[in-house]
Protein backbone atom coordinates (compact mmCIF):
# COMPACT_ATOMS: atom_id res chain seq x y z
CA UNK A 1 0.00 0.00 0.00
CA UNK A 2 1.28 3.48 -0.90
CA UNK A 3 1.17 4.95 2.62
CA UNK A 4 3.26 2.12 4.04
CA UNK A 5 5.74 2.42 1.18
CA UNK A 6 5.92 6.19 1.66
CA UNK A 7 7.00 5.86 5.29
CA UNK A 8 3.85 5.80 7.42
CA UNK A 9 4.47 4.26 10.85
CA UNK A 10 0.80 3.39 11.20
CA UNK A 11 -2.39 3.79 9.17
CA UNK A 12 -5.56 5.43 10.46
CA UNK A 13 -8.83 4.03 9.06
CA UNK A 14 -12.20 5.72 9.54
CA UNK A 15 -15.69 5.31 8.15
CA UNK A 16 -17.32 8.52 9.37
CA UNK A 17 -16.25 12.06 8.59
CA UNK A 18 -15.48 14.20 11.63
CA UNK A 19 -15.20 17.47 9.69
CA UNK A 20 -17.30 20.37 10.97
CA UNK A 21 -20.84 20.02 9.64
CA UNK A 22 -20.46 16.36 8.61
CA UNK A 23 -23.53 14.13 8.87
CA UNK A 24 -23.54 11.23 11.33
CA UNK A 25 -23.14 7.66 10.07
CA UNK A 26 -24.76 4.62 11.67
CA UNK A 27 -22.65 1.88 13.24
CA UNK A 28 -23.61 -0.77 10.66
CA UNK A 29 -22.63 1.49 7.76
CA UNK A 30 -19.40 2.47 9.50
CA UNK A 31 -18.48 -1.20 9.98
CA UNK A 32 -19.33 -1.91 6.33
CA UNK A 33 -16.93 0.83 5.24
CA UNK A 34 -13.94 0.08 7.44
CA UNK A 35 -13.73 -3.71 7.80
CA UNK A 36 -12.74 -4.50 4.19
CA UNK A 37 -9.98 -1.88 4.38
CA UNK A 38 -8.62 -3.16 7.69
CA UNK A 39 -8.70 -6.76 6.51
CA UNK A 40 -6.87 -5.82 3.31
CA UNK A 41 -4.02 -3.90 4.98
CA UNK A 42 -3.68 -5.88 8.22
CA UNK A 43 -0.04 -6.75 8.77
CA UNK A 44 1.40 -3.95 6.63
CA UNK A 45 1.55 -1.46 9.48
CA UNK A 46 -0.20 -1.03 12.83
CA UNK A 47 -3.77 0.15 12.21
CA UNK A 48 -5.85 2.62 14.19
CA UNK A 49 -9.63 2.72 13.90
CA UNK A 50 -11.00 6.25 13.93
CA UNK A 51 -14.41 5.91 15.60
CA UNK A 52 -16.46 7.04 18.57
CA UNK A 53 -18.59 3.86 18.62
CA UNK A 54 -17.63 0.92 20.81
CA UNK A 55 -19.22 -1.67 18.52
CA UNK A 56 -17.23 -0.37 15.54
CA UNK A 57 -14.03 -0.34 17.60
CA UNK A 58 -14.61 -3.93 18.74
CA UNK A 59 -15.17 -5.20 15.18
CA UNK A 60 -12.12 -3.30 13.93
CA UNK A 61 -9.89 -4.63 16.71
CA UNK A 62 -11.04 -8.16 15.96
CA UNK A 63 -10.22 -7.58 12.26
CA UNK A 64 -6.65 -6.45 12.86
CA UNK A 65 -6.59 -2.91 14.26
CA UNK A 66 -4.65 -2.37 17.48
CA UNK A 67 -5.33 1.29 18.28
CA UNK A 68 -8.62 3.14 18.82
CA UNK A 69 -8.50 6.78 17.73
CA UNK A 70 -11.55 8.30 19.45
CA UNK A 71 -12.19 11.97 18.75
CA UNK A 72 -14.52 12.07 21.78
CA UNK A 73 -11.83 10.63 24.11
CA UNK A 74 -14.19 7.79 24.99
CA UNK A 75 -16.97 10.13 26.11
CA UNK A 76 -19.44 9.59 23.26
CA UNK A 77 -20.01 5.89 23.98
CA UNK A 78 -19.97 4.65 27.60
CA UNK A 79 -18.71 1.25 26.45
CA UNK A 80 -15.70 2.50 24.50
CA UNK A 81 -13.05 2.51 27.22
CA UNK A 82 -14.17 -0.92 28.42
CA UNK A 83 -13.83 -2.31 24.88
CA UNK A 84 -10.32 -0.87 24.56
CA UNK A 85 -9.32 -2.37 27.90
CA UNK A 86 -10.82 -5.79 27.13
CA UNK A 87 -8.94 -5.98 23.83
CA UNK A 88 -5.73 -4.69 25.45
CA UNK A 89 -5.60 -2.10 22.70
CA UNK A 90 -4.07 1.34 22.67
CA UNK A 91 -6.20 4.48 22.61
CA UNK A 92 -5.83 8.07 21.44
CA UNK A 93 -7.91 10.44 23.58
CA UNK A 94 -8.76 13.60 21.68
CA UNK A 95 -10.24 16.88 22.87
CA UNK A 96 -13.35 18.21 21.21
CA UNK A 97 -16.62 19.87 22.15
CA UNK A 98 -19.98 18.85 20.76
CA UNK A 99 -20.31 16.96 17.49
CA UNK A 100 -19.34 17.80 13.90
CA UNK A 101 -22.75 19.46 13.57
CA UNK A 102 -22.31 21.71 16.62
CA UNK A 103 -18.59 22.09 17.33
CA UNK A 104 -18.04 25.39 15.52
CA UNK A 105 -20.54 27.10 17.84
CA UNK A 106 -18.67 25.83 20.91
CA UNK A 107 -15.22 27.30 20.18
CA UNK A 108 -15.15 29.60 23.22
CA UNK A 109 -12.41 29.41 25.85
CA UNK A 110 -10.85 31.60 28.51
CA UNK A 111 -7.55 29.75 28.05
CA UNK A 112 -7.76 27.15 25.30
CA UNK A 113 -4.60 25.25 26.21
CA UNK A 114 -5.44 25.07 29.91
CA UNK A 115 -8.99 23.88 29.20
CA UNK A 116 -7.80 21.28 26.67
CA UNK A 117 -5.18 20.04 29.12
CA UNK A 118 -7.69 19.71 31.97
CA UNK A 119 -10.14 17.84 29.73
CA UNK A 120 -7.43 15.41 28.68
CA UNK A 121 -6.37 14.90 32.29
CA UNK A 122 -9.93 13.88 33.17
CA UNK A 123 -10.19 11.49 30.22
CA UNK A 124 -6.82 9.93 31.06
CA UNK A 125 -8.14 9.22 34.55
CA UNK A 126 -11.29 7.67 33.07
CA UNK A 127 -9.19 5.46 30.78
CA UNK A 128 -6.98 4.31 33.63
CA UNK A 129 -10.04 3.59 35.79
CA UNK A 130 -11.45 1.45 32.95
CA UNK A 131 -8.34 -0.72 33.07
CA UNK A 132 -6.40 0.63 30.09
CA UNK A 133 -2.65 0.32 30.53
CA UNK A 134 -0.99 3.69 31.09
CA UNK A 135 1.54 2.81 28.38
CA UNK A 136 -1.32 2.35 25.88
CA UNK A 137 -2.65 5.91 26.16
CA UNK A 138 -1.88 8.85 23.88
CA UNK A 139 -3.57 12.25 23.75
CA UNK A 140 -4.53 14.63 20.96
CA UNK A 141 -5.38 18.33 21.54
CA UNK A 142 -7.90 18.21 18.68
CA UNK A 143 -6.68 20.81 16.22
CA UNK A 144 -9.73 22.12 14.35
CA UNK A 145 -12.31 20.49 16.62
CA UNK A 146 -14.30 23.29 18.27
CA UNK A 147 -11.30 25.58 17.78
CA UNK A 148 -10.89 28.83 15.90
CA UNK A 149 -7.82 29.46 13.77
CA UNK A 150 -6.36 31.48 16.64
CA UNK A 151 -7.00 28.62 19.08
CA UNK A 152 -5.21 26.18 16.78
CA UNK A 153 -2.17 28.43 16.51
CA UNK A 154 -2.04 28.90 20.27
CA UNK A 155 -2.22 25.15 20.89
CA UNK A 156 0.66 24.57 18.49
CA UNK A 157 2.70 27.38 20.05
CA UNK A 158 2.13 25.89 23.53
CA UNK A 159 2.15 22.19 22.62
CA UNK A 160 4.78 21.59 25.29
CA UNK A 161 2.06 22.14 27.91
CA UNK A 162 0.12 19.19 26.48
CA UNK A 163 3.32 17.14 26.30
CA UNK A 164 3.82 17.86 30.01
CA UNK A 165 0.87 15.56 30.77
CA UNK A 166 3.38 12.74 30.35
CA UNK A 167 1.69 10.85 27.52
CA UNK A 168 2.56 10.67 23.81
CA UNK A 169 0.93 13.55 21.95
CA UNK A 170 -0.68 13.07 18.54
CA UNK A 171 -1.27 16.13 16.36
CA UNK A 172 -3.34 16.29 13.18
CA UNK A 173 -3.11 19.52 11.19
CA UNK A 174 -3.16 18.07 7.68
CA UNK A 175 -5.02 20.29 5.17
CA UNK A 176 -7.15 21.86 7.91
CA UNK A 177 -9.19 25.05 7.60
CA UNK A 178 -6.90 27.24 9.69
CA UNK A 179 -4.12 26.57 7.17
CA UNK A 180 -6.44 27.53 4.35
CA UNK A 181 -7.27 30.80 6.07
CA UNK A 182 -3.61 31.59 6.70
CA UNK A 183 -2.55 30.74 3.14
CA UNK A 184 -5.77 31.47 1.25
CA UNK A 185 -5.55 28.05 -0.39
CA UNK A 186 -7.91 25.09 -0.93
CA UNK A 187 -7.28 21.77 0.89
CA UNK A 188 -5.30 20.19 -1.95
CA UNK A 189 -2.75 23.05 -1.84
CA UNK A 190 -2.02 23.12 1.89
CA UNK A 191 0.94 20.72 1.90
CA UNK A 192 3.58 23.29 2.86
CA UNK A 193 1.40 24.59 5.68
CA UNK A 194 0.79 21.05 6.88
CA UNK A 195 4.50 20.29 6.96
CA UNK A 196 5.39 23.56 8.71
CA UNK A 197 2.75 23.16 11.42
CA UNK A 198 3.58 19.47 11.90
CA UNK A 199 7.29 20.18 12.36
CA UNK A 200 6.48 22.90 14.88
CA UNK A 201 4.38 20.38 16.82
CA UNK A 202 7.14 17.77 16.77
CA UNK A 203 9.72 20.39 17.69
CA UNK A 204 7.58 21.20 20.73
CA UNK A 205 7.51 17.57 21.85
CA UNK A 206 4.64 15.88 19.97
CA UNK A 207 5.32 12.22 19.22
CA UNK A 208 3.07 11.59 16.21
CA UNK A 209 1.72 13.69 13.34
CA UNK A 210 -1.23 12.49 11.29
CA UNK A 211 -1.05 13.50 7.62
CA UNK A 212 -2.55 12.76 4.21
CA UNK A 213 0.68 13.29 2.25
CA UNK A 214 3.02 10.79 3.86
CA UNK A 215 6.07 10.87 1.58
CA UNK A 216 6.80 14.63 1.69
CA UNK A 217 6.13 14.73 5.42
CA UNK A 218 8.49 11.80 6.01
CA UNK A 219 11.20 13.50 3.95
CA UNK A 220 10.79 16.80 5.81
CA UNK A 221 10.89 14.97 9.14
CA UNK A 222 14.09 13.16 8.14
CA UNK A 223 15.80 16.51 7.56
CA UNK A 224 14.44 17.98 10.78
CA UNK A 225 15.61 14.96 12.78
CA UNK A 226 19.12 15.40 11.40
CA UNK A 227 19.11 19.03 12.52
CA UNK A 228 17.67 18.25 15.97
CA UNK A 229 20.27 15.51 16.44
CA UNK A 230 23.16 17.88 15.65
CA UNK A 231 25.20 18.24 18.86
CA UNK A 232 26.33 21.73 17.86
CA UNK A 233 22.85 23.29 17.91
CA UNK A 234 22.35 25.94 20.58
CA UNK A 235 18.96 26.60 22.08
CA UNK A 236 17.02 26.04 18.86
CA UNK A 237 14.13 23.61 18.45
CA UNK A 238 14.60 20.65 20.73
CA UNK A 239 13.06 17.31 19.91
CA UNK A 240 13.65 13.67 20.64
CA UNK A 241 14.80 11.96 17.40
CA UNK A 242 12.05 9.32 17.42
CA UNK A 243 8.89 11.14 16.32
CA UNK A 244 6.53 9.29 13.96
CA UNK A 245 4.94 10.43 10.71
Amino acid sequence: MAMAEDGADWIDVGGESTRPGAAAVGADEEVRRVLPVIERIAGLRPISIDTTKAVVAARALEAGASIVNDVSAGAADPDMLRVVAEHRASVILMHRRGTPATMDRLARYRDVVDEVRRFLEARIEAALAAGIDRRAIAVDPGIGFAKTARHNLEILARIDEIVALGFPVVVGVSRKRFLGRLLDLPPAERLEGTIAASLVAIGGGASVVRVHDVAPMARALRVARAIWACPERRGALRRRPGADA
